[in-house]
């Protein structure tokens, strides 16, 4: 589990084909600290499996499945990308809940600046033909920390749902599409949502 709050970002040392997957080596310094073999670390939002560690470098494979849905596949040496370590159960729990486990891939369409942040719009790469785009606005902060200050038009992302978002999705739906269209437990079960604060 993550929080999507970035630690740092490194930059991609190198790549070798390893099977039908790709050995990544990612340069880093925060996320080193305290990892061992195995541990998770989030690569662009990509949760992968550390194999090899140095003092100031680790390495990943990732898999032709990771490779082909997220945007690890077009990864070159050089490129910066964003880097945070799985949670512990002492962590703080800043941001949301996220497993690095991409739903989908995205293209930034259009970037606006304005003195106190950036507004991103975003194009979904699925099937529909409408209603695909959304924005957001980040803060100067986010920018400046994140791999997000090298975005331009047309860059491609990974993107993931809060996992409690997805958990109230499926309650929604279950509450909404009942077979039979019970409207009073409909009512009841909005209302249960709405007492624990998820609506």
């Amino acid at each position: 589990m993550f929080t999507g709050l970035i630690e740092e970002t490194g930059s991609v040392l190198g790549i070798k084909s390893s099977g039908e997957g790709k050995i990544l080596e990612i340069a880093a310094s925060k996320v080193l600290e305290g990892t061992k073999k195995g541990d998770s670390i989030s690569i662009n939002g990509a949760c992968q499996t550390v194999t090899e560690l140095s003092a100031k470098s680790f390495s990943v494979f990732v898999s032709r499945v990771t490779l082909d849905i997220t945007t690890l596949g077009s990864f070159t040496p050089g490129r910066s990308v964003n880097l945070e370590r799985a949670l512990t159960l002492s962590s703080r729990l800043g941001g949301h809940i996220v497993q690095g486990h991409v739903d989908i891939r995205g293209k930034v369409k259009n970037i606006k600046k304005d003195i106190k942040g950036v507004e991103i719009e975003i194009s979904l790469t699925v099937v529909s033909t409408s209603g695909n785009d959304f924005k957001l606005y980040l803060i100067p902060e986010t920018i400046e920390n994140t791999v997000i200050k090298d975005w331009k038009a047309g860059t491609d992302v990974n993107i993931e749902t809060d996992i409690l978002a997805r958990y109230v999705e499926q309650m929604l739906k279950y509450g909404k599409g009942k077979p039979d269209n019970d409207t009073e437990n409909d009512a009841n079960f909005m209302g249960k949502l709405m007492e624990n604060g998820y609506v």
